[in-house]
């Protein structure tokens, strides 16, 4: 009697909305080595009598090991499967926060804090993203955004318990318990995450069966429209990290910074509102470009996010006002995690999605490594921050236009040629 392993239709999409929820379940535990970071700065001094800078070079390793291992990355999660290494990816960052308690050293939390969650985080941010566009060829934008949001919402539940702990009961036993708090819950999620199966998503989404040839790594980086692609997501990610890395400096540097907006001080305001703009966008543009294309949303984004920044100059003086469009700010940038790795696959297919993802990803990192410094030596150097943001306007208006007048026929002409 031969057994029926292909699943029902009618299970399909139900099957797949698990696999959307245990992925963001997932990149919520994930989330919380960068995003909370900032709470065990000065723990790891006194641990390590380290100064400021020695102990950021952390943080910088984390999110360039996260970026900048992502090829390899994606090819180990292609090879060995998502499953596997996503569980090992959330272990691996939940463990980093476990050995990070033991250090008195500053090489020690490089090896631990920098090395483990990032190398951690990393898979897991690039294994799921490429699990998603799998099993959303018709919903990829939406999907892809909900999972990226994910990475950014999960630390709002963690802020507060996890600096509540610090103050009670010391950095040490906070690192151990949401260590292994965080690392079981992703690795529990995680075991239940797998690939499709053959003929399984089109099944579910008969419309959008008919999908880009899968083109492997080393002949997509021979295109000319991926290093577009590479080139756009690298100025949206200086552009925006720009703005996020010296936040504070220019909020105090305008005199809102402490100015209270509804009864709050408008620079912690400010970063809890941009934290949430910064995750919504994500599903929501997503899914506008799943319905009107991802050319024609980036340009909208993107060029939202230039003219927020040009009324935010105009305004910097009014205190509600910087609140309220800092959040747009970060609701024209925060897309780009959504909208690049959904165009990618579009373009390059689901087959190697993953693998491909971690090149473009990379964008990421450089724009980490490009965006607090350079921010900084234009200020230095000018003795104001307009030119600062006169530069991210520019880099935001020509990735919108580029987008649409150039990335979309290029993309156009690329697939026509099957």
């Amino acid at each position: 009697m031969s057994v029926i392993t292909q699943p029902l239709a009618a299970d399909l999409p139900k099957t797949r909305w698990i696999q959307l929820g245990l992925g963001l379940v997932a990149m919520m535990a994930i989330s919380s080595p960068q995003y909370v970071w900032t709470l065990f700065v000065k723990p790891f001094q006194g641990a390590t009598g380290a100064d400021l800078p020695a102990i950021q070079v952390t943080f910088s390793l984390l999110i360039v090991l996260q970026t900048w291992l992502s090829p390899l990355q994606g090819w180990l999660v292609e090879r060995f499967g998502a499953r596997l290494l996503i569980t090992a990816g959330c272990l691996l960052s939940g463990l980093g926060w476990v050995a990070s308690a033991q250090i008195h050293g500053i090489w020690g939390l490089y090896l631990t804090y920098g090395l483990l969650c990032g190398a951690g985080t990393g898979i897991v941010y690039v294994g799921i993203v490429g699990l998603m566009v799998r099993w959303f060829p018709d919903r990829r934008g939406l999907a892809t955004g909900v999972v990226a949001a994910g990475y950014g919402f999960g630390a709002i539940l963690t802020t507060f318990p996890i600096d509540g702990m610090i103050k009670s009961a010391g950095y040490q036993p906070t690192l151990v318990t949401f260590g292994l708090i965080l690392g079981a819950v992703g690795a529990l999620a995680a075991l239940g995450l797998r690939e499709p199966a053959a003929g399984e998503v089109e099944t579910a989404a008969p419309a959008a069966a008919a999908g880009a040839p899968d083109v492997p790594p080393l002949a997509m980086l021979k295109t000319p429209v991926f290093w577009l692609m590479f080139a756009m997501m690298t100025m949206m990610s200086t552009g925006g990290l720009m703005v996020i890395s010296q936040f504070a400096a220019f909020s105090k540097s305008f005199g809102v910074a402490d100015t209270l907006v509804l009864g709050l001080a408008a620079l912690p305001f400010a970063l809890t509102f941009d934290r949430i703009t910064n995750g919504l966008t994500r599903p929501f543009f997503g899914w506008v470009s799943d319905h009107i294309g991802r050319e024609t949303t980036m340009l909208i984004a993107f060029l939202l996010e230039a003219a927020a920044i040009a009324l935010l100059l105009q305004f910097r003086d009014n205190a509600a006002l910087f609140v309220l469009l800092s959040g747009v700010v970060f609701f024209g940038w925060g897309e780009i995690f959504s909208l690049f790795p959904s165009t990618l696959t579009d373009t390059f297919g689901t087959r190697h999605a993953t693998t491909n993802y971690g090149f473009l990803y990379m964008a990421q990192g450089i724009g980490s490594v490009l965006g607090g410094p350079v921010a900084a030596m234009i200020y230095v150097g000018t003795g104001s921050w307009l030119p600062v943001f006169a530069l991210i306007i520019a880099m935001d208006v020509i990735t919108a236009l580029l987008a649409f007048f150039v990335l979309k026929p290029m993309r156009r002409r690329y697939l026509a040629r099957g």
